[in-house]
């Protein structure tokens, strides 16, 4: 079940998270701790963007069976999207303990070469690991798997993956964890 994948997933710990986001879809919502201990320069982005409203009415542009789905790009062509640091994109941050390794890890997109990473993102629909080094890895759902399997199921064009009907972000709501701050030295 989801349920006990989840919790396999919190005790497993790939930890450090002190911070979630809600993403609200017209599919449901997803919820995603953020690891901003191990990354750092990838959250500050994500959050400052999904503060601003950012993301708020852009569609998920890509979304393969079994891989993942992609959003993150207000133009909606996969080839938009600026990062809040002034050169646009920033560099990639890779920590060895954050891996593709199941279902709803969540990732910055890039323009296929290093250190191109703007606003968008994707969440992995199964366990990735030849992305491991190539894409920075910021966070993983820890609720809305339900949300994801509406979203994997969802029928896309063949040629181009896009989703046929429109797979929107309505709103981004941030969360801090009072427990995680109480935790620091």
């Amino acid at each position: 079940s989801s349920a006990s994948a989840l919790r396999s997933a919190r005790k497993k710990g790939q930890g450090g998270g002190e911070m979630s986001v809600t993403i609200k879809t017209n599919l449901g919502d997803l919820k995603v701790e953020l690891f901003c201990h191990q990354a750092p320069k990838c959250c500050k982005n994500f959050l400052a963007l999904a503060a601003s409203g950012y993301y708020n009415g852009t569609k998920f542009h890509r979304n393969i069976k079994g891989f993942m789905i992609q959003g993150g790009d207000p133009t909606g062509t996969g080839k938009g999207g600026a990062s809040i640091y002034p050169n646009k994109y920033f560099e990639d941050e890779f920590v060895a303990t954050l891996k593709h390794d199941r279902r709803g890890i969540v990732s910055m997109a890039n323009l296929g070469r290093p250190s191109t990473n703007g606003s968008q993102f994707f969440i992995t629909h199964s366990r990735q690991p030849h992305l491991n080094g190539v894409y920075s890895v910021f966070g993983r759902l820890i609720d809305g798997l339900d949300t994801l399997d509406k979203m994997e199921k969802e029928p896309t064009d063949p040629d181009t993956h896009r989703p046929q009907r429109p797979i929107v972000i309505e709103e981004m709501i941030i969360h801090a964890n009072p427990i995680a701050d109480e935790e620091q030295p």
